[in-house]
């Protein structure tokens, strides 16, 4: 079934997303149901013809990636070639080999990118679809790969043009990913390629801690819990820090346990040209803070050619040896070019070098020593992380890794749209500040004069003031620091001390004809502070030639200009330069020198780059102070318009959650007051409210639901003999009734049923799932006049909110 016509697809969306939300399903109903499949239906309209040389349409993963990382997010576009265009499209993820019959046959989590233009399936909310039928040429969103043990997944697009959906099974349409075996000896399936990008990137890695009570309630501990200092480098890949399936070295083993990154750090110093920056990041007490209290702790760094690779790891506390990290993350791209944007959710790995099974389980060493491996659902019953399904560990942190700038030439075969070309990028890491967030300093005081006035060695000095130590078991460091100095005039960079203007222009060449010398000039402009003298040259001379020829014939010009600016602004041009005679050859005859130099340049590709953008500003503050609020960051569009039309986008919006918003109880009005329960003498009446929201997120808590006031009428008297008879046979005569009652309903039995039960617990947390209630017969009666009279079920959907 190769095409069908959309108005049947959107009958059958339509019909499956009423049945589930609103319909009351029994049980012959939810197997006709359950028979079709999970989204199989969806899967069956798109159809399976592949047509060869369909390239119109196209399904991108950034990257272009043969394998996922279980965990990581990329984006994915849809993009339709010039002048093709669609109006909608279907975007799904499935476990190779599955059908799409089963939840469990998906793979992965999308999440929307924009909401005006992308939203999840109702009837079948792990795939994707469009917001508005409209004509577009590209849509994206991020998916988030599946955890470890999923197997390969096959990424699968359908697109609608006008009226008919176009669906490949291969090729354009569909992208095959598989996980690499990270349980391997040395943790890669194959061999990392070598990196052709040029230049030199800069990068900023960012980590946001996830792990706290509302997401790892089991066992949490709310006293110590922490993020270790992070500890790591850009580097070779001859160099391993750590990888899954191989042995953790000492620096390794004290992150893991002690938390303490200064073996670790001592080891990746000692290997020299390997590493190239040492990614250094403070400790976070306590584990989870928002976002608008205490900022995500970051590290910038640097790779090149040579060292592409980068890989940090940082301990949460407490912990038998449980981390959390990179490993041999390749920055450089197959297209020579380097990656703008890495997002990685972590799970936590054992180091193998305790065997501990809780946060806080006595010291326990591996002997021997096991191999790195990362921590299933599965591994003890009392783990914190224990699923008996089996299912996977929700993500304890996620890293951000954004590239910020580049140097020097670059290569890309595929041209960057980013422009973060800077004319020189400082490659020495920053000093880092590992001061604990328990100790509150003041700022540092102004350097000293050096102790020495001589070029012997001396000493400076610098103070701050420890203002409060929040938490006394953490240690804080000392008040004072120091650093080697020599006296004034005795440094090696003493030139640095002198600003200096700019070069002048090159004199004209002394000789008019042959070879001569030019010169030019710079001046002093501003000395040192100590009043020596500025040892920087203030005049450079060089060889120049005019004229080579010297001859009677031959006539003298003048230099030759500087190049006119190129032709063309993008593609193939030609550029010229101009010189003048300034005398005519002596014997009289023409003068043979060009006064006119031509000669081709060469702009970027004319249509290539269209949209040349400037980096991202840093994301803004949450609108909300708490719950569900948004963010938004910007960039600009630095490409002159002759490039072409640009339809990139320059805002970005995304959710941010911050601790929920206080919530407090609600209640309904009093009801009227009840009756007196006394027919005569003193009594009491009630009267009653119901909680509508119980208080949440410390909110107000819930007054009184019931009040009670006397009531007093008028005075009892005592019955008569005759009263208290005619009260005995109101009494026999209600009894009588009622076994009437039973007795005629076993002639004539009625279908008695229990009331509902509660809703079930909904069967994910995020990307739709399900809750079904039950309602099952009081009494069964064997009379075939009420055979339809059975247990019946209702579902509805619950939080099809996107993951």
């Amino acid at each position: 079934m190769g095409l069908i016509f959309q108005p049947l697809f959107l009958q059958f969306v339509a019909a499956s997303y009423a049945l589930m939300v609103l319909g009351f399903l029994d049980e012959t109903v939810e197997k006709a149901i359950k028979s079709e499949g999970y989204c199989s239906r969806i899967l069956r309209a798109q159809g399976s013809t592949r047509k060869e040389g369909y390239n119109e349409f196209s399904l991108r993963v950034e990257g272009d990636p043969e394998f996922y990382k279980p965990g990581n997010t990329y984006r994915v576009t849809l993009l339709a070639a010039s002048p093709a265009y669609f109006r909608g499209f279907t975007l799904i993820a499935l476990k190779e080999g599955k059908e799409g019959e089963k939840e469990e046959d998906h793979a992965g989590t999308f999440q929307i990118i924009d909401d005006e233009d992308t939203q999840f399936m109702s009837n079948c909310p792990v795939a994707v679809t469009e917001s508005t039928p409209r004509r577009r040429t590209r849509i994206q969103v991020l998916w988030t790969a599946p955890p470890i043990g999923s197997g390969c997944v096959i990424l699968k697009a359908s697109i609608v043009q006008k009226k008919i959906i176009y669906f490949q099974d291969e090729g354009s349409l569909t992208k095959r990913m598989c996980e690499p075996d990270l349980t391997l000896e040395g943790g890669n399936e194959k061999p990392i390629p070598d990196c052709c990008a040029c230049g030199t990137a800069k990068y900023r890695l960012t980590f946001y801690g996830n792990w706290s009570e509302k997401t790892h309630p089991k066992d949490y501990p709310r006293r110590a819990n922490h993020w270790s200092a992070i500890i790591g480098g850009s580097h070779s890949k001859e160099y391993v820090l750590w990888e899954y399936g191989g042995q953790a070295s000492d620096g390794v083993k004290q992150v893991a346990e002690l938390g303490s990154p200064v073996k670790m750090e001592e080891e990746i110093r000692q290997k020299g040209d390997e590493v190239l920056t040492v990614i250094k990041a403070k400790a976070q007490w306590p584990a989870w803070q928002p976002l608008n209290v205490r900022a995500a702790p970051s590290a910038e760094f640097s790779v090149d050619r040579s060292r592409h690779l980068m890989s940090f790891l940082a301990m949460m506390g407490p912990s038998p040896d449980w981390n959390v990290g990179l490993s041999s993350e390749d920055l450089c791209t197959k297209e020579c070019g380097w990656v703008q944007k890495v997002i990685q959710d972590l799970i936590p790995w054992d180091a193998g070098t305790d065997s501990g099974v809780t946060y806080e389980s006595p010291n326990k060493p591996s002997i021997p020593q096991d191999k790195i491996r990362p921590l299933t659902s599965l591994d003890h019953p009392q783990s914190p992380f224990y699923d008996p399904e089996g299912g996977p560990i929700i993500p304890v942190a996620r890293v951000v890794i954004e590239r910020i700038a580049r140097k020097g030439d670059q290569c890309n075969i595929v041209p960057d749209n980013v422009d973060d070309i800077v004319p020189d990028l400082v490659t020495e890491e920053k000093e880092e500040d590992d001061t604990p967030e328990t100790c509150i300093y003041s700022n540092w005081s102004p350097w000293s004069a050096c102790s020495s006035a001589t070029c012997d060695k001396g000493k400076r000095m610098r103070q701050r003031m420890l203002k409060a130590q929040l938490d006394l078991s953490v240690p804080c460091p000392d008040t004072q620091d120091f650093e080697p100095c020599m006296g004034p005039g005795c440094s090696d960079d003493e030139a640095s001390t002198c600003m200096m203007s700019e070069w002048i222009t090159w004199s004209p060449c002394s000789a008019s004809c042959g070879m001569g010398m030019r010169s030019r000039e710079r001046y002093v402009k501003q000395f040192p502070e100590d009043g020596s003298m500025c040892k920087v040259p203030t005049e450079e001379t060089e060889k120049c030639i005019v004229n080579e020829e010297c001859e009677p014939s031959s006539c003298i010009v003048t230099e030759w200009a500087e190049w006119e600016e190129c032709s063309a602004t993008c593609g193939m041009g030609m550029k010229k330069r101009h010189r003048m005679i300034k005398m005519t050859p002596a014997d009289g005859s023409m003068c043979k020198a060009d006064t006119t130099e031509v000669e081709k340049c060469m702009m970027p590709e004319c249509h290539t780059i269209p949209c040349v953008l400037s980096p991202w500003s840093e994301w803004s503050d949450c609108s909300v102070t708490c719950g569900k609020g948004t963010r938004t960051r910007q960039r600009m569009l630095k490409s002159p318009a002759e490039l072409g039309d640009c339809n990139e986008e320059l805002k970005q919006v995304e959710k941010c959650m911050l601790p929920e918003c206080p919530i407090s109880c609600e209640l309904t009005e009093w009801s009227y007051w009840s009756e007196c329960n006394k027919s005569c003498g003193k009594g009491h009446m009630i009267r009653t409210r119901m909680i509508t929201m119980e208080p949440q997120f410390g909110g107000a808590v819930c007054p009184e639901t019931v009040q009670r006031k006397k009531c007093r009428l008028r005075k009892c008297q005592k019955s008569s003999g005759n009263e208290r008879r005619r009260l005995k046979e109101a009494r026999e005569k209600r009894r009588s009734e009622k076994t009437k009652e039973d007795a005629d309903g076993e002639q004539y039995p009625v279908c008695k049923m229990k009331p509902w039960t509660a809703w079930t617990e909904c069967t994910k947390f995020c990307g739709g799932g399900i809750q079904e209630r039950f309602m099952t017969v009081k009494k069964r009666f064997k009379s075939s006049q009420f055979t339809s009279c059975k247990d019946k079920k209702e579902i509805r959907a619950c939080n099809v909110h996107p993951c």
